[in-house]
């Protein structure tokens, strides 16, 4: 049976990664997975889904404004696919969400979401947020703060090192941007 999955986690936990592998799975064994990630997310380049630690992969695209229900549709229109992969899902708008879970109860489709719970200022991704109420299963990816506790959040600093505590909540970055902490220190961090 079908299922909506969301796999979240902080920055720099190997999302990327994870999604990348289970795609390569399903190739291996013949099967056609289809990859897509936020379209205005280009770090790795126009329609790629990379990790940090050197793989990556072609990926369709989708912005906040596309039916994801049609699209799915579309491809599965035009072949086989046995899984449905979407990286950066926290860029996801709510009403995508819930055009994803008519996919898997209507198309009979698995999807895998993986993505960001959390922004720097501490608060759900409005994507995010929409799968944490629909998913059927949901796996957390796990990191670590430097103090070796788990990470559950992410501050944002800037060219000098200093933490960020406003600004808008969509702000394309990785390492040089974000790290990942643990509760306590995101609250020293950020001074709550």
């Amino acid at each position: 049976m079908a299922k909506l999955y969301f796999h979240y986690s902080t920055m720099n936990a190997g999302k990327s990664t994870v999604l990348l592998q289970a795609a390569h799975n399903y190739v291996e064994r013949g099967m056609s997975p289809y990859l897509m990630t936020a379209q205005f997310d280009n770090r790795a380049g126009d329609g790629r889904i990379a990790s940090r630690i050197g793989i990556g992969q072609a990926a369709d695209t989708f912005s906040q404004t596309e039916d994801l229900f049609k699209k799915i549709a579309a491809r599965l229109d035009a072949g086989p696919c046995a899984c449905i992969f979407i990286d950066e899902a926290q860029f996801l708008s709510a009403d995508q969400v819930w055009q994803l879970a008519r996919a898997v109860d209507d198309l009979g489709v698995p999807i895998m979401c993986y993505g960001l719970r959390v922004d720097f200022q501490g608060q759900l991704f409005p994507g995010s947020a929409t799968l944490l109420a629909l998913a059927d299963e949901m796996r957390e990816v796990r990191t670590i703060c430097h103090c070796g506790k788990k990470a559950t959040m992410v501050v944002r600093r800037d060219a000098g090192g200093r933490t960020i505590k406003e600004g808008a909540q969509v702000q394309i970055g990785g390492n040089e941007t974000y790290v990942s902490l643990c509760r306590r220190h995101w609250r020293e961090a950020v001074g709550r």
